[in-house]
């Protein structure tokens, strides 16, 4: 793949100065990800991310570039309206050649560049609650700058991503046809989630009637998707624009809780370890509220604490239903362990369910 690096894809693209070499970067586990180093005469060295679209996930490649021009080149208008730096505070897109954002290679495969944003990191686990205090910060931001965009523009690079009620189809589908022959084994954990399907007609069925507002959503709103200044500790940038789509903020802030607030590892199997915490989750609503507060109705404020448990329910779920079809959409490394990964998520649904009120109190304390 280097070779082909070197050989066909750099000479593409408007990168600045003398290929040196090519590495694989970063912890995605959907595109194929490299850091390209260049070297320049009376400059320093420059490196960029040059990344292989995944197009068995993402079958639109097009649309997925329209989708992040349009937000990164709206974002970079507020960024210098605000007296921002638009290089290190959203993704750069670097074009190819012929001015356009992808390239297609002799086999096929998608290319695509961003300028790399150094003095700065992406953390995989919340070494400190400062950092995920200002990872919601910068969501928050994320939120609020994107607030006036019209979300209805956006292509579903994944549709129905979100659309619980189309999971629960999903879920009962695999549940009738059981295909890996396990329904009778996980019958409790079928019941734990048929018992709370109406939840997962909330959001969605707000959003049709107009009580919630189509937004422009993240939708992987993980701590390891924001750079992090290595001086400042800061959140500088929201990055892997990927599932950006319309949706619900409710999808990025819950998703942010069910992933980040969590006292364990999403397979762990010791669930006495298992339980959401409140100290973390008041971090991240205090970061998320300082920013995109007043850009927030009433009614997403109100439904943030039931958005999480929403959230975790929803990917709960989904591991369930990969477990009855056979483990053939999450990787798995061991056996079970998409069951594993569904029984912490039942244990933090049901952790949320009984601090509710607690969270409720602590949104109150930020609005």
């Amino acid at each position: 793949m280097h070779e082909k690096i070197r050989n066909e894809i750099v000479s593409q693209f408007q990168f600045e100065g003398t290929f040196i070499y090519a590495e694989p970067f970063g912890c995605g586990h959907i595109n194929s990800t490299y850091a390209v180093y260049f070297s320049r005469e009376t400059k320093a060295p420059i490196r960029y991310i040059l990344q292989a679209v995944n197009t068995s996930i993402f079958t639109d490649p097009y649309g997925l570039m329209e989708n992040i021009e349009g937000v990164t080149g709206h974002l970079r208008k507020k960024i210098i309206e605000n007296g921002g730096n638009p290089l290190r505070e959203t993704l750069t897109v670097v074009l190819t050649k012929d001015g356009t954002s992808l390239y297609k290679d002799s086999d096929g495969t998608y290319w695509r560049a961003y300028l790399f944003i150094e003095d700065a990191t992406c953390y995989q686990t919340v070494e400190r609650p400062i950092l995920f205090t200002n990872a919601a910060k910068a969501f928050g931001h994320f939120q609020k700058l994107l607030s006036d965009y019209p979300a209805e523009m956006l292509h579903e690079t994944i549709p129905n991503f979100h659309n619980t009620r189309s999971r629960y189809a999903a879920f009962e589908k695999a549940v009738k046809e059981d295909l890996a022959c396990r329904a009778s084994l996980v019958s409790e954990e079928i019941q734990f989630f048929m018992d709370r399907r109406e939840d997962g007609n909330t959001v969605v069925d707000a959003i049709a009637n107009g009580t919630l507002p189509l937004r422009v959503t993240h939708n992987d709103t993980k701590l390891n998707n924001i750079m992090i200044d290595n001086d400042t500790d800061e959140g500088i940038c929201v990055i892997d624009l990927d599932t950006v789509m319309p949706g619900s903020v409710l999808y990025d802030f819950g998703d942010s809780i069910r992933f980040g607030a969590s006292t364990a590892t999403e397979d762990e199997q010791d669930l006495s370890k298992v339980s959401m915490s409140l100290d973390l989750f008041e971090a991240y609503t205090a970061g998320f509220l300082s920013e995109a507060g007043n850009s927030l109705t009433e009614e997403e404020i109100r439904l943030l604490p039931f958005s999480a448990k929403l959230m975790t329910l929803e990917c709960g779920m989904r591991f369930l239903t990969d477990y009855l079809n056979g483990d053939t959409y999450f990787k798995i490394h061991r056996e079970h362990q998409n069951l594993d990964r569904c029984h912490t998520q039942m244990t933090l649904v049901a952790d949320m369910e009984k601090k509710m009120d607690k969270m409720s109190e602590i949104v109150s304390r930020y609005i």
